[in-house]
């Protein structure tokens, strides 16, 4: 690992108290490189195959499903959603798989709390018929809504599609074939990273987000995914091709190509972004401001953060692809204000 890159990383962890991180580079042409530093909130080392929770990365997991089964003529980008789920009240004229992916759809970011109340009993059919019976906030195509619920639909959809569960196609679909070490919905072998700095009202509790096996149980296909930084490096790599065979050339083309034209956002009700390019998937650098992404990255680069503190992110102009996971949540805005100078040190290096 370069000098200048882990200068980076130590720094960002001792500003932004993030107890550890496990960092992977992966430049064309050269073998990946790993720094793994620090412990996580429970004071256990941080190891490479340390398990974490990749909270909104789980979309490329789900989008990667997605894609697969296009590829194979199962589904296609611009079938209504309609065609494939009659029963959800978002199946409208305009909405697509394609407008679901790149969350131009219409519908909120989340579900009603009423419709699926955060406490002991919830699961992943309850969930997925909330999804079903959120309806559109705005209309298809006139702004950029990120969307969890979005994709609760398109997990549904893939279960319709292959006739099993979305946990078994993802499982068949995309982590066997990329060799992730992934699991969602059922507890790993080995206990995850427990992260800091959790906040709100189940902090501290057995319903803790990202840290409770109640948490893990849910098999969210927006965010529940567990693995390790090697996964959530496969799962950006695999939208450059980097997987012989797993995704068709013009698949992997048009996954990471805007699909929103100029349209503006403002990502959880906080970040304005007065254009939100967007993929199949992943979210595209674009100019964003602020971003988690250096500024020196190209515009055409992409990837997916979670706020549980991650991100994936590949530069093909650059040749690099690079993730992180720390062990404190994105919930004191480090991922936004320090952890773009770990990806500026990639960059600067990789251009030596």
């Amino acid at each position: 690992m370069n000098a200048a890159v882990a200068s980076a990383v130590q720094k960002t962890l001792q500003l932004a108290q993030v107890p550890g991180m496990a960092v992977a580079i992966a430049a064309d042409q050269s073998p990946v490189s790993y720094l793994v530093s620090g412990v996580d909130a429970r004071g256990r080392s941080i190891e490479r195959d340390s398990l974490f929770p990749i909270a909104s990365i789980t979309k490329l997991a789900t989008a990667l499903t997605v894609l697969r089964l296009v590829d194979r003529g199962e589904l296609g980008l611009d079938d209504p959603l309609v065609s494939h789920l009659p029963d959800a009240a978002a199946a409208q004229a305009g909405v697509t798989l394609r407008t679901l992916l790149c969350h131009t759809s219409g519908l909120p970011g989340d579900v009603l709390p009423d419709a699926a109340a955060y406490r002991k009993g919830l699961d992943w059919s309850a969930l997925a018929r909330a999804c079903l019976a959120t309806p559109l906030v705005t209309a298809p195509a006139t702004r950029v809504e990120y969307s969890n619920v979005g994709y609760g639909l398109l997990a549904q959809v893939v279960e319709r599609a292959s006739g099993q569960a979305f946990t078994a196609a993802l499982k068949q679909l995309v982590l066997n074939p990329l060799q992730i070490e992934a699991y969602l919905g059922v507890e790993p072998p080995r206990s995850p990273v427990v992260l800091a700095g959790v906040r709100g009202a189940y902090a501290g509790t057995e319903l803790e987000p990202y840290n409770s096996a109640f948490w893990r149980s849910l098999a969210l296909p927006w965010a529940g995914l567990i693995t390790t930084v090697d996964g959530i490096l496969a799962l950006v790599q695999a939208f450059r091709g980097r997987s012989a065979g797993f995704l068709a050339e013009s698949t992997a083309r048009e996954a990471t190509h805007n699909q929103v034209g100029e349209l503006s956002c403002t990502l959880f009700g906080i970040i304005p972004w007065a254009h939100c390019h967007w993929g199949l998937g992943p979210e595209l650098r674009d100019g964003k401001a602020p971003h988690w992404s250096p500024t020196e990255a190209s515009t055409d680069s992409f990837g997916h953060a979670g706020q549980s503190g991650c991100l994936a992110w590949a530069d093909p102009l650059a040749g690099v692809a690079w993730a992180y996971l720390g062990a404190r949540t994105a919930n004191s805005g480090w991922l936004l204000r320090r952890a773009p100078a770990i990806g500026s040190a990639i960059l600067a290096n990789v251009r030596l």
